[in-house]
């Protein structure tokens, strides 16, 4: 989680959203990425999705299915779907996304383990600031 929470603060930077993932396999980091939405201004830019597609390009295929993919926030429907398409069986997240987050479809309709962890709150501090500072 350290290093997607690194990938955030790179997302925070850029001025997107700050999020970021990251892909393992077997306790190695696979890929990384944080959120480009504003920066390449494309919807579809979210930190999960780029994680995903830098996995399948590096490991030359789209079934992860021995990947975790962990996340500083919960997957918005979007990425929920590229987590199923890919066949990811484990999403590690740090907070609630209250608004857009579909971990409990994941966990119920398509068996991905899905948990939250945000230990030290530093997660929800970013958040938090991210949108203060800006409304």
């Amino acid at each position: 989680m350290r290093k997607a929470i690194e990938e955030a603060y790179i997302s925070e930077n850029n001025g997107d959203i700050p999020v970021g993932a990251v892909i393992v396999k077997d306790d190695k980091i696979i890929s990384y990425a944080h959120n480009e939405k504003e920066l390449q201004q494309n919807a579809v830019k979210h930190a999960e999705v780029l994680a995903i597609e830098k996995a399948c390009n590096k490991m030359k295929t789209w079934h992860l299915d021995d990947c975790t993919l962990y996340t500083t926030m919960e997957p918005c429907l979007m990425c929920s779907g590229a987590v199923v398409q890919s066949r990811i069986k484990k999403v590690v997240f740090g907070i609630k996304n209250e608004k857009f987050g579909y971990s409990e479809l994941l966990s119920s309709k398509y068996k991905v383990e899905c948990i939250k962890e945000d230990e030290n709150g530093e997660i929800l501090k970013m958040i938090k600031n991210f949108f203060e500072q800006r409304r």
